[in-house]
């Protein structure tokens, strides 16, 4: 007997609902009119999303690896195999990132093909700074040429907004190869084309446009970045070490980077190559803010001319007092004192109120800002 379509709708739903519910709604499902477990038409499907989700489930929910049916038994690299045989790109970075941070499969970090046949992105990038401690040899290798994949890409997508931003003011005194309507110097175009009046057609004829130039700095701002490396800052870390390397490359500014638990790693030197600098970062362990702020101050030049940024969730692991102390002493000296609670575009952040709000009575500037807003801050100051 041929089902009509109503029947198939009805049975197309049923399966859905079992595949959502997973195998322990067989029998309640069986009860329905017409459908049985063996109508099931999502096996394969079922298979490979219960090795990542049946994880949740132990022998106290009534779950027991390896009954019911008795599926076959997979692995991690032919389970994602198939993921990628069965879902679309999205729902495959989706299941990708939850078998990584939800259910600890560091099988897809630790076996060098597994690894390089992820999709390098911000999540892959996170989880290889959690685990590299774990990675040697060719495994350490492939992840180093994924980190740079993703903060190459990074990198462009931010570099030219920063340019703009800190590079951008335009100088009348300086003119310029870019001809652009925005970098058009009216003024100076009518001024020096007025010689060109035709009185007897009563034309302006313009022979030549002048464009203003950017201004280029001979005097150098230095800018001294403090990045917290605690587990909660990694998005910030990131960012961090991304827009230090983006300051490096421009001629207006002086840059240092270091890093910071209990103990300063300065990386100022490696700016060159922000992968060298986050394969350098050791995330967690405690932290001592005001040791980091001491050290900072030591590479303060010039302070009328130095913006300090503190990249840190303010979770002092030592007195309290001596940071305020060390807070102030840096802003006492000139110095302009950002403090970045987070630098990242997701704008969730956990830190310190009280200490945020206590360093901005101060007179520090505190915020949780994105990379390309931090560039327009910079910028403000130093034009």
């Amino acid at each position: 007997m041929v089902k009509d379509n109503a029947e198939l709708n009805r049975a197309e739903t049923l399966n859905r609902w079992r595949l959502i519910l997973g195998e322990s709604s067989e029998e309640g499902l069986s009860n329905a009119d017409d459908y049985s477990p063996d109508d099931f038409k999502y096996t394969e499907v079922d298979e490979i999303l219960g090795y990542l989700y049946n994880r949740e489930y132990g022998e106290e929910q009534g779950y027991r690896k390896g009954g019911g049916r008795g599926p076959s038994d997979l692995t991690v690299p032919k389970w994602l195999h198939k993921v990628r045989e069965l879902f679309p790109k999205s729902t495959v970075e989706i299941l990708e990132k939850q078998a990584l941070d939800r259910y600890g499969l560091t099988e897809l970090l630790t076996d060098k093909k597994l690894l390089e046949s992820l999709e390098p992105n911000m999540n892959l990038l996170k989880n290889i700074m959690q685990f590299k401690g774990r990675m040697k040899g060719d495994v350490l290798k492939s992840a180093k040429e994924i980190v740079r994949v993703v903060v190459e890409e990074l990198r462009r997508k931010l570099e030219s907004q920063t340019k703009a931003s800190i590079m951008g003011k335009r100088s009348r005194y300086a003119s310029s190869s870019v001809r652009s309507l925005r970098n058009l110097n009216f003024k100076q175009t009518i001024t020096k084309n007025l010689k060109n009046y035709d009185k007897d057609n009563r034309r302006f004829v313009i022979d030549r446009l002048y464009f203003d130039g950017n201004i280029q700095s001979h005097n150098k701002w230095d800018i001294i970045i403090g990045v917290d490396e605690s587990g909660s800052m990694l998005d910030s870390v990131i960012y961090s070490s991304v827009m230090a390397s983006i300051f490096y490359r421009l001629n207006a500014l002086r840059t240092k980077l270091f890093i910071f638990d209990t103990q300063v790693v300065d990386l100022s030197d490696r700016l060159e190559d922000p992968v060298d600098v986050l394969m350098n970062v050791q995330l967690g362990g405690g932290t001592h803010i005001t040791k980091a702020l001491r050290y900072g101050e030591t590479l303060i030049e010039n302070p009328g001319k130095t913006i300090y940024i503190l990249v840190s969730d303010l979770e002092e692991g030592y007195p309290i007092q001596h940071m305020y102390k060390a807070c102030k002493d840096i802003l006492d000296t000139g110095c302009k004192l950002l403090v970045l609670t987070a630098l990242d575009f997701n704008g969730d952040t956990v830190y310190n109120k009280h200490a945020a709000q206590t360093l901005s009575n101060m007179g520090a500037h505190v915020a949780a800002i994105t990379p390309n807003e931090l560039a327009d801050w910079i910028g403000e100051i130093i034009t």
